[in-house]
């Protein structure tokens, strides 16, 4: 019998599971982008560049969010297999029809910005952090933070954050600086949420297949 139990590789959830903790996931994302939008506010992430297109062109911001995450969706295909790409693609298709119906049902109305980036920002993360511990996520940086965090042991939250960074620094041609002040507000509070609350030890982060340790002495 197995002494360590820690040794034990970590078993994934049953569909059932795995179909509440999206819903509940894609349904929290969903609200927080909608809090931001109604703030005019952005965040980080393929979600942050797909608002800087959003403003940009007027494209509708569910679709534009499915385009963008296409590349990302690939390469999580080649990098962590079928398994974490189906339930990614789940994911982004069910995001993008919940941004869009949620835009039709639902309104907020004088939400002060920073208010809107704290509130957005924690909903952002903590759907997040659920689609991280069901193996799976929302595409775009979020695949490769998971890469680098399976590979390096990085930290999830820094490399998404060094990305989000880039992101809302790109959206000072589209919105007003005070805005970005409060969109960087949002996009540190969703990386704060996974900072504290995802470690490299996470089931999701050892359910995922696929991926290649370095080599002894690799550095």
């Amino acid at each position: 019998m197995d002494q360590n139990p820690r040794a034990r590789p970590a078993r994934p959830y049953p569909v059932l599971d795995d179909a509440q903790g999206f819903t509940t996931a894609v349904l929290l994302v969903g609200l927080g982008l909608a809090v931001l939008r109604s703030a005019h506010l952005l965040t980080g992430g393929l979600p942050g560049l797909a608002f800087v297109l959003n403003y940009a062109s007027g494209w509708p911001l569910g679709w534009t969010l499915l385009i963008v995450n296409l590349p990302f969706i690939a390469f999580g295909w080649h990098a962590f297999g079928l398994r974490f790409t189906w339930k990614t693609m789940l994911v982004v298709a069910g995001l993008s029809l919940s941004v869009e119906g949620i835009g039709r049902v639902l309104s907020v109305h004088s939400a002060h910005p920073l208010a809107a980036a704290v509130a957005g920002g924690l909903l952002i993360g903590i759907g997040l952090l659920i689609l991280f511990r069901h193996g799976a996520s929302l595409g775009g940086f979020g695949v490769l933070a998971l890469f680098l965090q399976r590979r390096y042991g990085w930290r999830t939250g820094a490399v998404q954050m060094a990305c989000d960074a880039a992101i809302v620094a790109s959206a000072f041609a589209l919105v007003e600086p005070r805005r970005v002040g409060y969109s960087i507000v949002s996009a540190v509070m969703v990386n704060l949420v996974l900072l504290w609350n995802h470690r490299p030890g996470a089931q999701a982060a050892q359910s995922l297949s696929g991926i290649k340790k370095p080599p002894a002495g690799h550095r």
